[in-house]
């Protein structure tokens, strides 16, 4: 169909298993509550994962991700921040990154990834097999991963992904499998 092309196109990935859990060990500007993916069903979820010493993050990842935030209604669509450290671990440290989003006027919740007992790889990032940083990441209402982008994106593409997972049909929640 005409649709299917158009999300091809976009590089909205079709429908699949739902995204893993955020494995994480501190929040900041979440109102001290542990943010949870399934505490967010039914919103379109943006997930930024970035390290603070990152070029591209600073440059491109975490403005895009205000703009996100900025252009989209929160009833619609959740915009979270993933600090997720796999390198220069020593002088990225919690007390680093609350200056680093106080300085940045970063106001969207923020998780830091917790460590792997097994590399440097943090775990959220392993469930998610990131490449790297940036990374943007789009959740849709019932939880699936639909996008998992690494490097810098367009903001217009960026806005159109996220826009057509809006636009997307809600599940009942009796389709879904539960209650109704």
């Amino acid at each position: 169909s005409d649709r299917a092309v158009t999300r091809r196109r976009l590089g909205i990935d079709p429908p699949g298993l739902p995204a893993p859990p955020w494995t994480t060990r501190q929040w900041f500007n979440s109102g001290a509550a542990a943010l949870q993916l399934a505490d967010l069903r039914g919103k379109v979820v943006v997930l930024h994962a970035f390290q603070m010493l990152c070029p591209g993050c600073v440059s491109h990842g975490l403005p895009q991700t205000l703009r996100i935030r900025e252009a989209f209604d929160a009833g619609d669509v959740a915009v979270i921040g993933l600090h997720t450290v796999f390198e220069h671990h020593a002088v990225m440290t919690p007390d680093a990154l609350r200056v680093f989003a106080h300085e940045y006027r970063l106001t969207f919740p923020i998780g830091i990834d917790r460590p792997s007992t097994q590399g440097a790889v943090p775990r959220t990032m392993a469930a998610y097999d990131l490449r790297g940083t940036p990374s943007l990441l789009l959740i849709d209402r019932q939880g699936r991963l639909r996008l998992n982008h690494f490097g810098a994106l367009d903001d217009l593409r960026a806005g159109a992904l996220i826009a057509q997972l809006i636009a997307e049909p809600a599940e009942s929640s009796a389709a879904a499998g539960g209650p109704g």
